[in-house]
């Protein structure tokens, strides 16, 4: 029998990589086409306007290529995006990491108080807050834009006194009171690779959401249901790579995101 069309999985860049990971790990038979924006990254400081502009060219490559369902793996395309995308698509199973984020942050949290972190973009735009009190009108939440996370994920800088002292830096009074937060959302992809170093630095006791891990289990409920064309893991396994610059960057600091080495040579560069 045939392998199923591959999953398509977008991102500004190398962020994605934690949710395309966390797929790989949940579908393992699966095929995937990622494709990560890197000569426009970051969508996180730009235009609620511009990242569905390229939010909405990256799904139209990743279409074209006979892509079956779609990860948005991108908070602030999720964000501003989605919306438009399911339009645009109506035929196509979408999924962004925002709502399952949501979505696990209300189940795990006991006092319905929540804290969210992300960049600028993601936090200015509310799409957390919103799907939070969506799912639970009594919610508060709590959120903070971390944008020098997103370098620091980059440059490899994920544990260690430096890491740890600019996480208390934006994390410190986000949970002081008796009214604190029980329960804190990774609003980045970027962010889990800093998983280690945040939770050094917050109360005992405090729930971590990683939206990669939610987003996919979110997508294999899809797939597992038949919603994208019944895959049923009878695919390869294969992941094919693209990005819009820069190879070897990509290669090297996504070797780090992924969780295991990619080569230069095997990431096509295209054009949006």
């Amino acid at each position: 029998m045939d392998a199923p069309p591959p999953i398509g999985v977008f991102d500004s860049g190398v962020g994605g990589l934690t949710v395309l990971g966390a797929l790989h790990a949940a579908l393992p038979a699966e095929d995937f086409i990622y494709l990560g924006d890197t000569a426009r990254l970051p969508y996180g400081t730009k235009s609620a306007t511009t990242v569905a502009r390229y939010s909405a060219q990256c799904a139209g490559a990743l279409v074209a290529r006979g892509i079956r369902a779609l990860v948005v793996a991108c908070n602030t395309a999720s964000a501003f995006a989605l919306a438009d995308l399911r339009r645009d698509f109506p035929r196509m199973p979408i999924i962004g990491v925002i709502e399952p984020g949501a979505q696990a942050a209300v189940a795990a949290s006991r006092t319905q108080r929540i804290a969210v972190i992300a960049t600028e973009g993601t936090i200015a735009g509310g799409a957390y807050q919103a799907a939070i009190r969506r799912l639970s009108a009594a919610a508060e939440v709590r959120t903070r834009a971390c944008s020098l996370f997103v370098a620091m994920a980059e440059e490899g800088w994920t544990e260690g006194p430096l890491t740890e002292a600019v996480a208390h830096r934006y994390l410190d009074g986000m949970f002081d009171g008796a009214a604190a937060p029980d329960t804190l959302v990774l609003g980045c992809t970027h962010f889990p690779v800093l998983a280690a170093a945040i939770r050094a630095v917050l109360p005992p006791g405090v729930r971590v959401i990683d939206s990669a891990a939610t987003t996919a289990a979110a997508v294999a409920a899809v797939i597992g249901a038949g919603g994208a064309g019944g895959a049923g893991g009878r695919g390869s396994g294969r992941v094919v790579w693209l990005a819009t610059d820069g190879a070897a960057r990509f290669a090297r600091v996504g070797s780090r995101f992924f969780g295991r080495t990619l080569a230069a040579d095997d990431i096509e560069i295209i054009d949006l």
